[in-house]
């Protein structure tokens, strides 16, 4: 009875990522990730382990996409994106090493309104 067998959930950051990715399709995977990942972020900051795992590998291969953008300004915005991840899971460490590579002063103080914890 295969009619009934339960798929695993295939998720946007498992996919394989066809290299050579411009900076605006890597910003829109990026917001992508962070979008269908935000619902296990806050799962994860009410220690939900099975979310917190998911959350873990969406913010990894999202740090990971960042680290190939080239323009300075889209990689700034994606970090960005990615830093309100980490603080809807709790996740200030990750944040804060983030929030130091973001070098947009605009950007940054948006970053400061929002999250006025990382700055402490």
């Amino acid at each position: 009875m295969q009619w009934f067998a339960r798929k695993t959930r295939q998720e946007i950051w498992d996919e394989a990522i066809q290299w050579p990715l411009g900076d605006i399709e890597a910003a829109a995977r990026i917001r992508a990730i962070c979008d269908a990942a935000a619902q296990s972020a806050i799962a994860a900051a009410q220690n939900d382990k099975g979310e917190s795992a998911r959350y873990e590998r969406a913010a990894k291969v999202a740090m990971e996409i960042a680290m190939k953008i080239s323009d300075d300004l889209m990689r700034d915005d994606a970090v960005h994106r990615i830093v309100d991840l980490c603080m809807s899971a709790s996740d200030l460490k990750t944040a804060q090493i983030l929030f130091r590579a973001i070098h947009a002063s605009w950007i940054r103080e948006t970053v400061q309104r929002d999250h006025p914890t990382l700055v402490s």
